[in-house]
């Protein structure tokens, strides 16, 4: 048996050791070239940078803040292209060189890809709708003193004030059928059986309970007037209901409204508890 003195071992263990991971480190070699032999030479080139391009006028205007107020840092010529660093509402912040900046308003520039995502929102699904206008039509079911059902429809012009409350106007239709009515069985009273037009107009604010989301529930009231038989009773009504928005600027909307008004001559007057169940379509202008 031989005896290897310690100084001639571990040169001795080395040389064993790299022999039996000769194999393992040939295949790691061999790997990035296999795995690269399925890959495009030449990948298409794809834009990753967001850029705006000045086009709108000859000399553009660029400033120090996002803002008319801020003071006039430079003048840009035409077609020239920049790489956009931020948004803020309509003003882009602009990468003129390596150590300036700028801001610029949309109206001057031509955009690449869209901007909206370098704009921070707290919440992304979060809309700010204050001084929209709206316009909604509808259609449902009207429940007369719960006595009669038929179709109603009509439409409405709202306002926003702020995101949680919206102001509106509106007129509807409906034809009631109103079926006869034993009111008296000892001498025989009867009320008679009708059938009448109704219009009504009404004035309503909206209280938007998750406002600015895409689900947007509320309640509402208002006050307004119901036109019958040739009169006109004031009336006023209470509900509920809930808009969702499928775009930005449309939505389908639910709600359910309670009328309450007296009619009938002074000595016979009557409370009337009137029902509406529509589904319509909000637009935002």
């Amino acid at each position: 048996m031989i005896a290897l003195h310690p100084r001639r071992l571990a040169p001795a263990v080395a040389l064993l050791l790299l022999a039996s991971a000769g194999p393992a480190l040939a295949q790691e070699a061999a790997a990035p070239a296999s795995a690269s032999e399925g890959r495009d030479p030449n990948p298409p080139w794809m834009l990753t940078e967001k850029m705006v391009r000045f086009n709108k006028a000859d000399v553009n205007v660029v400033r120090s803040g996002p803002g008319d107020s801020f003071a006039v840092t430079r003048l840009i010529q035409r077609d020239s292209e920049f790489l956009v660093l931020a948004k803020k509402n309509d003003w882009y912040n602009v990468r003129l060189s390596d150590s300036e900046t700028a801001w610029v308003h949309e109206s001057l520039c031509e955009e690449f890809d869209d901007l909206s995502g370098l704009e921070f929102r707290p919440n992304p699904r979060l809309f700010s709708r204050i001084g929209s206008f709206t316009l909604t039509g509808y259609a449902g079911g009207y429940s007369f003193d719960r006595k009669s059902n038929s179709l109603t429809a009509g439409g409405r012009l709202g306002y926003y004030v702020f995101d949680f409350v919206e102001v509106e106007g509106g007129v509807a239709w409906s034809h009631v059928n109103r079926p006869a009515e034993v009111v008296e069985n000892l001498f025989g009273l009867s009320i008679e059986a009708e059938q009448f037009h109704m219009l009504f107009y009404e004035m309503n604010t909206n209280l938007k309970l998750l406002p600015g989301r895409q689900l947007v529930p509320y309640l509402t009231t208002g006050v307004g007037s119901t036109i019958m038989r040739g009169e006109t009773e004031s009336t006023w009504n209470y509900g509920g209901g809930i808009q969702f928005f499928v775009k930005k600027k449309t939505a389908i909307r639910w709600e359910f409204r309670t009328y309450r008004f007296d009619s009938g001559d002074d000595q016979a007057r009557r409370t009337n508890n009137n029902y509406t169940f529509t589904v319509g379509t909000t637009l935002l202008l």
